[in-house]
């Protein structure tokens, strides 16, 4: 394995939208949302190892998390779980761990990945993910992961990249430019970008040098690299705590994609079918996992369902259940809330928590 090839989870986030199975307390990617033994996190750490060793791979989460995440993989090193003392966005955390990385290893060569999606064709994935680092390390290029869509999604950001000529960009084939980045479209646009065929989903999968992404940093978001900058003296020593505690919550609140990328006119992808969902709500799951002969999902053996169908049932391990009636439907018992929902009006599940919380008190949030 290449001893320049870093990778960093991104593993902070509450995962509102699969309430009330992810909790603050407990949130998405700690859960085995699949049903299979294994937490989300964990599959994609697994994932990893087959790029560079463990020591190799660092984990950014809320300082809330730490534990959950020394307990899930126990084949983490410690000083490379890195804790945000808030939630400021992707920009500083990506920030944090490139300086942080880039002391270590200044040829280091870094993959960004979100914790919590699914990837069935992971051959393909690290195949992707090599041809990604093989080309960073030799450009000075900023690389996302663009996946080939299936269908006019509007829940996705998309990437525009241009079909030009290869041998006047000196690209290799399967890496394109890009043109732009494009916020959430409405269903008659996202049809359009589907027809066009220069499109991808934005995935929020990145590979890129530290000193590539440092560059960047400089000149497109001064403010984050004087912050960040400023720690080079206490990474990797017994005062980074206190340096980050001290100094992260005041770097801004942004995205990588506002900071960097929508501004930067080295940026590449690597169009890719990769068997990909980022599970980002129950209707997500209900489409990619196992299901009866009724297009049920049922995570439990306990359970005898009549007149049921095109529901996702995720329930406790050791709960018996009898449904009947049912259609399109999510019924979620995590042993302290009991959600019966239309799986078509599952975008209001988020106001729906919010609201359980008001009325009933923190401890459901």
């Amino acid at each position: 394995m290449n001893k320049n090839n870093f990778v960093l989870i991104m593993a902070g986030g509450v995962g509102s939208r699969f309430w009330p199975k992810s909790r603050n307390n407990f949130p998405k990617q700690f859960i085995d949302i699949l049903g299979i033994g294994k937490s989300l996190l964990q599959l994609t750490y697994e994932r990893f190892l087959k790029i560079c060793p463990n020591d190799q791979i660092y984990v950014l989460t809320n300082e809330a998390y730490a534990d959950l995440v020394a307990e899930q993989l126990p084949g983490i090193w410690k000083n490379n779980i890195l804790l945000e003392p808030s939630r400021n966005n992707t920009a500083p955390c990506i920030a944090y761990a490139a300086y942080k990385i880039g002391k270590t290893n200044p040829d280091a060569n870094i993959v960004v990945a979100p914790s919590d999606h699914l990837i069935l064709k992971e051959d393909v994935f690290l195949e992707k993910i090599q041809r990604a680092l093989d080309f960073s390390a030799k450009n000075d290029a900023l690389l996302t992961l663009g996946i080939s869509p299936t269908r006019p999604d509007t829940g996705y950001g998309y990437i525009q990249y241009q079909e030009s000529d290869i041998k006047e960009q000196n690209l290799p084939v399967e890496i394109k430019k890009v043109n732009a980045f494009m916020e959430k479209p409405v269903l008659a646009k996202a049809e359009e970008y589907i027809k066009s065929g220069d499109y991808v989903w934005n995935a929020g999968i990145f590979i890129w040098s530290a000193e590539s992404l440092k560059k960047a940093f400089e000149k497109y978001s001064p403010a984050i690299a004087t912050l960040f900058e400023s720690g080079l003296s206490y990474y990797n020593t017994n005062q980074e705590t206190d340096f980050i505690n001290t100094k992260y919550p005041t770097s801004p609140n942004i995205s990588i994609d506002y900071a960097i990328l929508e501004k930067a006119d080295n940026v590449y992808t690597i169009p890719a079918d990769i068997g990909w969902s980022d599970l980002g709500t129950w209707a997500s799951l209900h489409a990619v996992g196992e299901k009866d002969g009724a297009s049920n999902m049922v995570n439990v053996d306990k359970i005898h369902l009549k007149e049921t169908s095109n529901c996702i049932i995720h329930l406790p391990k050791d709960k018996a259940a009898v449904i009947r009636g049912l259609d399109n439907y999510i019924v979620v018992d995590d042993g302290e809330v009991l959600l019966i929902y239309p799986k078509s009006d599952e975008q209001e599940i988020k106001q729906v928590a919010k609201d359980v919380v008001t009325e009933h008190g923190s401890k459901y949030a």
